[in-house]
């Protein structure tokens, strides 16, 4: 290995020393931290050089470098190697440098580095691609927002089990560093937007530049320069008059300061949780507020001050006012409407105009309302309701043919009146004896239509019949019916049965 040459400084210190203090070689190399050797070579190169002490002022450190390790280093000699084109030839699948530096030392072997430089060089070049440019935060533009790649388990308190991991979520704004910190329970769209208007409210204003990570819940679609937004947090973004830039795809460094708060997030206040227990999700969050108090107000190593007194001097008074109220999470989707006229969310239906069936609507979802719109004109509103496999139909969505067909328990009744008491005592029997009357529409429908086919007579006497057998179903009436037994009386079937005669019966005397 080639020794490394000394530093033009130390030897101009070296000539210094020499000739104008007059020391002698091991003095030299003491007072310079260098060999006896190298100082007597350095001294014998510059009397070689034709140089002479003291320099003159044009006299620059390459010309004093040339003139002292002249012939020193032959890879001045050397060939330098096309790096643009070895960078655009790397790219290519199975090429290596190998192979590059076999065909650059072929074309002339005697000025070709060896392979070991050849892949220094490139390198060297390589690094100097890269450059980094110092951001300025102006105060009240910029919250950096990303998640802690580390989780908090959530144990459940009976089995002592791990019920779900909490998701951390940092806000830091650029100015100031000043930094918001909440457990949730998901990255999901939901928990994301809100802890976004928690955020604004611990910060008392909003920034105008979010600059989120590229996760699902803000961004649908990445791209370099035009990434699509999700929509419902596009919505909560209007809703507070601030705009979305999400950072660019593997370029961490556009959220830099995100990085480095989820960084001091994870080492001074995760790190400091790793020994203690969280059975809920307010117990842990009660717990990084004590924490994050804390680091909002440690004086900061580089900084003058705590984040806390640099946001209250620079990013507070820049921040805009929050709304005058805050924003409520909306859950936005796309529905077809079926040939029923109902949308399903959340595994309940819900009714809208019967003109709509096939067409695609949007259902906006809050806490307490659902609303359907139709180009953007509200169709259907209906109070949420969290029933699964239920619906919720307003009449008037219905067609016309459909609200004639709507049964209720009050219209089999009148029905039933018409034909007999008989009638609307087995019909009361069927509506009372089902959960829901609902169903018992069907049953009721096929007892009160036999009256079409054996007569209001003779179904008022098969049910008076099927009630004195405690018996008023739908197949006892219909097999009275077909078989002509409705209006055999009940004295007919007591006569039939022969009297029962046992010692234990008490007779009419015991009660007298």
């Amino acid at each position: 290995m080639a020794r490394k040459r000394t530093d033009m400084s130390k030897i101009k210190d070296i000539l210094r020393l020499r000739f104008n203090a007059g020391l002698s070689l091991r003095d030299i190399s003491k007072c310079c931290a260098v060999g006896p050797a190298t100082v007597s070579e350095i001294l014998s190169r510059f009397a070689a050089s034709g140089l002479s002490w003291p320099l003159s002022e044009e006299t620059s450190d390459t010309e004093l470098e040339k003139a002292v390790y002249k012939g020193k280093n032959t890879s001045r000699h050397k060939r330098q190697p096309d790096f643009v084109c070895m960078h655009q030839e790397l790219k290519r699948k199975g090429m290596t440098k190998l192979l590059l530096w076999q065909e650059y030392r072929d074309a002339d072997p005697a000025t070709a580095y060896g392979y070991t430089q050849y892949c220094e060089h490139y390198q060297t070049w390589l690094k100097s691609l890269k450059r980094s440019m110092r951001q300025l935060h102006i105060a009240g533009d910029k919250l950096f927002i990303d998640y802690c790649g580390p989780t908090v388990p959530i144990l459940n308190p009976d089995t002592g089990e791990i019920g779900f991991c909490a998701q951390i979520f940092v806000a830091t704004l650029g100015a100031s560093n000043y930094t918001y910190v909440e457990a949730g329970r998901s990255q999901q769209l939901e928990d994301w937007i809100m802890a976004h208007t928690r955020a604004f409210q611990f910060f008392g204003g909003i920034p105008r530049l979010l600059v989120p990570d590229n996760l699902r819940s803000a961004v649908t679609k990445t791209h370099r320069y035009m990434p699509v937004i999700n929509e419902n947090y596009a919505r909560m973004a209007r809703h507070y008059g601030t705009a979305v830039m999400p950072a660019r795809p593997y370029k961490p460094k556009d959220k830099s300061k995100a990085e480095n708060a989820v960084l001091i997030v994870e080492r001074w206040i995760l790190m400091r949780l790793r020994h203690e227990y969280f059975y809920t999700l307010s117990s842990l969050n009660q717990r990084i507020r004590e924490l994050l108090h804390d680091l909002n107000h440690r004086q900061q190593r580089v900084h003058p001050g705590s984040r806390y007194e640099l946001y209250t001097r620079f990013d507070k008074p820049a921040l805009m006012p929050l709304p005058a109220y805050p924003y409520e999470y909306i859950d936005s989707k796309q529905a077809r409407v079926g040939p029923d006229y109902h949308v399903l969310y959340a595994k309940h239906a819900y009714s809208v105009p019967h003109n709509l069936v096939s067409h695609t609507v949007t259902v906006e979802a809050t806490a307490q309302i659902i609303c359907v719109y139709y180009q953007g004109k509200v169709v259907a509103q209906h109070p949420r309701k969290h029933q699964d496999g239920g619906f919720t139909t307003v009449k008037e969505h219905m067609p016309d043919a459909h609200i004639k067909q709507r049964w209720s328990a009050e219209r089999l009744l009148s029905w039933a009146d018409s034909i007999g008491n008989g009638v609307r005592a087995v019909i009361s029997f069927q509506l009372e004896r089902r959960q829901h009357p609902e169903q018992a529409i069907k049953s009721c429908l096929a007892i009160l239509i036999l009256a079409k086919k054996y007569s209001n007579d003779r179904l008022e006497a098969a049910s008076q019949r099927a009630l004195l057998l405690e018996q008023p179903y739908l197949k006892v009436i219909t097999n009275l019916l077909v078989n002509n037994k409705e209006r055999i009386g009940i004295t007919t079937i007591a006569e039939a049965t022969p009297p029962l005669t046992h010692h234990n019966i008490r007779g009419p005397r015991y009660y007298q």
